[in-house]
């Protein structure tokens, strides 16, 4: 039988983008008490999306949002060369789904959380993958095997969750709509700390807004990516 855990509190692994942003707040609506991780590993992104997050959990505080816990997971050596490290050849806004996929990525992250929570008694892990995700690596089957693979090595059992895993885009905006949202960041391609505007995620972002009637108050570097793909993208993927 597996030791018992010694909270009540569910962990959360954020990005600092629209979906795990929404994920955190819907949780607490429900009033969980939430401990949002983040895994910095040094990808071209983080300087932008790390303060983002910052800045929303200062937004929605509650007593119930324990604070950001930050772990350190740097890929340069595994990614050497790769886009999402040199910032070369970002996937840009006409770009399929598939182009911003980080092999083991998702499988990386998760760990570093997950064995956290397990030494510290938090017995639920919640991601925010989409229902609509094409990557294989965010579905209910590999999130359920990586759960027990975990959990046969670990000191606590630890149940991994897709609270979003059945739902749209629009469906989830729809429960960030009362949100601070402008704030989230999902730039793979950053300006400073502004979102480039150009590449494959702010026009999902873009479509994002559109597609649920809401107000997009995001300051992008760029005013207006191609045209084409913000009318035409179906929003699928991040955590």
């Amino acid at each position: 039988m597996n030791p018992r855990t010694t909270t009540d509190t569910i962990g959360v692994l954020a990005s600092g983008g629209l979906d795990s942003s929404i994920l955190i707040g819907h949780l607490l609506r429900q009033g969980r008490r939430v401990r949002p991780f983040y895994i910095r590993t040094g990808l071209v992104w983080q300087e932008g999306e790390l303060p983002a997050l910052q800045r929303y959990l200062r937004a929605i505080h509650t007593e119930n949002l324990a604070e950001l816990v930050a772990l350190d997971l740097p890929l340069d050596d595994l990614y050497r060369g790769h886009w999402s490290l040199t910032g070369d050849n970002t996937p840009g806004a006409e770009s399929p789904d598939e182009a911003v996929f980080l092999p083991g990525r998702n499988a990386l992250l998760i760990v570093k959380a997950a064995v956290w929570c397990q030494l510290h008694g938090i017995g639920e892990l919640a991601l925010a993958p989409l229902g609509t995700s094409p990557f294989e690596d965010a579905s209910q089957e590999f999130i359920h095997e990586f759960e027990r693979a975990i959990n046969r090595g670990g000191t606590r059992h630890i149940v991994l969750l897709r609270p979003f895993g059945e739902l749209t885009k629009r469906q989830v905006m729809e429960l960030g709509r009362n949100l601070p949202l402008a704030v989230t960041f999902s730039c793979i391609a950053p300006v400073g700390e502004l979102h480039c505007g150009r590449c494959n995620k702010c026009a999902e972002r873009r479509a994002a807004f559109r597609d649920a009637g809401m107000d997009d108050r995001t300051v992008y570097a760029t005013v207006q990516g191609p045209k084409s793909k913000v009318q035409s993208r179906d929003a699928t993927t991040g955590f």
